[in-house]
């Protein structure tokens, strides 16, 4: 039998040995991803989000801090509900992760919460469910306010043939026509649970939820319900490019800035904070965005 061997964040199983004194800490984070070049450190001097995270949190814990997150997000992608998780010595109430974070952060990250967690807690294998929310304008004029954060379009959409022709993606299938063609998953069949749209006033909102995502999987599901909403493209036209399994058979990726990694689902069993999705100005839950007079659900 191969043994096992102890690495900081690492997946913990029944026969991996545990160091003594050693801690893992949860956090809750939200981020404006406009300038910086993805969630994940990279080399060279290239603002990332972890970056930023594990300098400041190494200034808390006065050691070294190495992090490892629920989902990767792309340059300019933002989010509220971003999970990540660190091992070490270090032991801090969690006020004073979240505190002493903000005190070493730029102003486009924040720590929401912490909370020290069993070590078999995983950011990543942990989670059962990911949502996202992707925020559109089709006001006459571009906002100047928000302008990176929402993705404008210089046409009217039709939020009702959206909904309709998107949940034709619901349940679990192949995606591979909705992902990126640098994507590097192994297996490209994913289960959504839910695809709905909401419109209020100038802004649509459409939130996404499923078991993982592959890369730029929103963003072109996105770019293809864009095309049915302005009427380029008829109800069906999603079910056809998923049944294609090719990337060449969608439409354009959406751009990044209207996408927000909104919540990550894990079991009850770890009792995580329960933060408000948004962003901040968009207060319903998961799954209750479509719940309102006005909006479009169709299931």
């Amino acid at each position: 039998m191969q043994q096992r061997y102890y690495t900081r964040n690492c997946e913990i199983t029944p026969d991996t040995p545990w160091p003594e004194q050693m801690q893992r800490v949860a956090l809750g984070v939200e981020y404006n991803g406009r300038d910086f070049h993805g969630f994940q450190s990279q080399p060279g001097a290239v603002a990332t989000v972890q970056g930023c995270l594990q300098q400041a949190l190494s200034s808390v814990a006065n050691e070294p801090i190495s992090l490892v997150c629920a989902g990767r997000t792309d340059a300019g992608v933002h989010a509220t509900g971003q999970v990540v998780h660190f091992d070490t010595l270090a032991h801090r109430p969690a006020k004073a992760w979240v505190l002493g974070a903000r005190q070493q952060l730029p102003y486009a990250i924040a720590v929401r919460w912490a909370q020290a967690v069993p070590n078999h807690f995983h950011a990543r294998f942990s989670a059962r469910a990911r949502a996202y929310r992707y925020l559109i304008s089709d006001a006459d004029t571009r906002p100047a306010l928000l302008h990176d954060q929402i993705t404008w379009v210089r046409y009217k959409l039709d939020v009702a043939a959206m909904a309709a022709a998107g949940q034709a993606l619901v349940g679990e299938h192949d995606f591979s026509s909705y992902r990126a063609a640098q994507c590097q998953a192994r297996n490209p069949v994913r289960h959504i649970e839910h695809l709905h749209l909401s419109r209020r006033g100038d802004l649509i909102v459409l939130e996404i939820k499923a078991n993982a995502f592959l890369h730029h999987m929103v963003r072109n599901i996105v770019g293809v319900l864009l095309e049915v909403g302005r009427g380029a493209r008829g109800l069906d036209w999603p079910a056809e490019v998923l049944a294609a399994h090719s990337r060449a058979a969608a439409a354009a990726t959406a751009r990044p800035n209207g996408l927000y990694m909104v919540a990550v689902d894990y079991p009850s069993s770890y009792q995580l904070p329960q933060a408000s999705p948004g962003p901040l100005f968009i207060a319903d839950p998961v799954g209750q965005l479509a719940g309102r007079a006005g909006c479009s659900k169709i299931d």
